[in-house]
């Protein structure tokens, strides 16, 4: 198999991975949960999953929804004081039992935020008895890495799940170029929705 070859194996088994989402009522009942959050949504994860945790924040935020994103290992070092009741947290974890993410939940539900979501693909695991609600990745996702570890489509598969939810919230909340343009006023995306809204506007 040449360079080119497994280049495209990789992709096409992370699209595979996206195409096997099942997108469930679990999925709509987490959007209603999220859309009707009277605090700030709180995503949290580790490692490669803690990177598309604090995407999903980003994305969030600038389109609508208050978010941002609590590292677990830092949430008992004090960052859980971030933390408000009418919070809502997303958790991300492919095993479900990465013990950063167990520990932080079950000290937010300590300090009585309850309305949890976890993003996981086992079924059996301790993320998914600390949640509310819980989205299902799909069983046994392959990763194209060689040896079976890299986790890629499984990082796939949590991007593509958190962007639906995301820009979904932002088509319920009528979400409107020129609010975009006042949260993301910097940069070429800033100029371009400023620009459009500005003539828009004449």
């Amino acid at each position: 198999m040449d360079i080119k070859q497994k280049l495209t194996r990789v992709i096409n088994s992370e699209a595979a991975a996206i195409s096997r989402i099942q997108v469930t009522d679990q999925f709509e009942k987490a959007v209603q949960l999220l859309n009707a959050c009277a605090g700030k949504v709180v995503a949290t994860g580790i490692g490669k999953a803690g990177f598309i945790a604090r995407k999903f924040a980003a994305t969030l935020a600038s389109t609508g929804t208050p978010a941002i994103y609590i590292h677990p290992a830092e949430a008992g070092h004090g960052d859980l004081g971030m933390l408000a009741e009418n919070d809502c947290i997303v958790a991300f974890s492919t095993s479900g039992k990465s013990n950063e993410v167990i520990e932080m939940l079950e000290m937010a539900r300590q300090l009585g935020v309850t309305e949890i979501i976890g993003l996981t693909s086992h079924a059996e695991s301790p993320l998914r008895n600390l949640s509310q609600l819980v989205l299902d990745m799909g069983p046994d996702i392959e990763e194209p890495c060689p040896l079976g570890l890299t986790p890629s489509a499984t990082i796939a598969v949590m991007l593509a799940i958190s962007d639906a939810i995301a820009l979904t919230l932002m088509e319920l909340k009528e979400f409107r170029r020129e609010d975009y343009g006042k949260r993301h006023h910097k940069g070429y995306l800033g100029t371009i929705s400023r620009q459009k809204y500005n003539r828009q506007s004449d």
